[in-house]
């Protein structure tokens, strides 16, 4: 008996995963449609120069934000 075998266990998938996979079984254009929502919300392109200037433009914080000057 190899040492690799006496650790080797049976295969194991959680509840989760199971599910995600059934889901995935029934509704096969489900990971388009996250693509897509993902590019609809979140993939948008960066204006460089905007942000740039944006960075330019911060005011740098003081260590205490509620402390009054004076």
């Amino acid at each position: 008996m190899s040492i690799a075998n006496f650790f080797n266990r049976p295969h194991y998938t959680s509840e989760a995963t199971q599910f995600i996979d059934e889901l995935k079984a029934r509704k096969p254009e489900l990971e388009a449609e996250q693509r897509a929502g993902r590019a609809l919300l979140w993939d948008k392109a960066v204006d460089r120069e905007a942000q740039a200037e944006y960075q330019a433009g911060r005011v740098p914080q003081q260590a205490y934000v509620y402390q009054t000057k004076g």
